[in-house]
């Protein structure tokens, strides 16, 4: 198997990379529903919801055989879970609420292998498709095709972002709206005039610093288009859960006309 990140070769060609989360959906099926709805990438969140690394690690080597990225959210600053999923198969990290450059380096360090970072080898992982292969190599390949995504979430984090983005081995700085607009005191208001200067500041501190902006929780035409023509390029797609709870009401509305 050839390893490839499809996710970075997009984005290196300047395109959109969208992804769609699953939480409730655990099965290796999902991988070829997000394929054929065409999405890039599999966002496996194992933030919120019940997912534990075995569901990454066999989702994770279905995506990658069905031409998807797999990209793992751990929680808050939870690096051995992170490498363990690395392990598994997935060719990517999301480590939610990185508020201060120290996060974001302890992060990068801990998913990459020397001399970029302190990564514990373990042999060829699924993601290399076990190939036989000397350790020098498995670990140049893996530095190569791991993605990693620092989230932005709180103010103190939009204060320090230059910093963040600054950081070696971070690829990307994710915007999780909703969580920001919490801290921010403006639930939901994904156009208010702090959460556009937070895209504005991150976009620039990303073309600064070669990362690719990202964005998260923002669905509609209006505020999603703007922020994508601000320069956002990494975007998170919609859950399984929301996405389904939205076909199955339009369905039963559907069947509600017929009589």
């Amino acid at each position: 198997m050839t390893a490839v990140n499809h996710v970075k070769k997009k984005l290196a060609e300047g395109k959109l990379a969208a992804g769609l989360t699953l939480r409730i959906a655990q099965t290796v099926e999902m991988t070829f529903v997000a394929k054929q709805a065409g999405f890039d990438w599999l966002f496996l969140d194992m933030e919120h919801g019940s997912m534990a690394v075995h569901h990454v690690g066999q989702l994770s080597i279905a995506a990658a055989a069905a031409g998807l990225t797999p990209i793992a959210r751990v929680t808050h600053q939870d690096m051995a879970t992170a490498c363990r999923l690395l392990d598994s198969g997935a060719q990517g990290i999301i480590f939610p609420h990185v508020d201060t450059p120290d996060e974001a380096r302890a992060a990068a360090e801990a998913c990459r292998f020397a001399p970029q970072g302190k990564r514990s080898f373990g042999g060829a992982p699924p993601s290399l498709g076990f190939a036989p292969m000397s350790p020098a190599e498995v670990t140049k390949r893996s530095n190569e095709l791991v993605f990693l995504v620092a989230m932005i979430e709180t103010e103190k984090a939009v204060a320090s972002v230059d910093a963040i983005a600054a950081v070696p081995g971070i690829d990307c700085l994710l915007i999780g709206t909703n969580d920001l607009t919490l801290d921010m005191g403006v639930t939901g208001d994904y156009g208010h005039a702090k959460v556009i200067a937070a895209y504005e500041a991150l976009v620039a501190a990303c073309k600064k610093h070669s990362k690719v902006p990202g964005m998260g929780g923002i669905y509609d035409t209006v505020h999603a288009k703007r922020y994508v023509q601000m320069g956002c390029r990494f975007l998170l797609g919609g859950s399984d859960l929301a996405l389904l709870s939205a076909a199955a009401k339009a369905r039963a509305e559907f069947f509600g006309t017929l009589l």
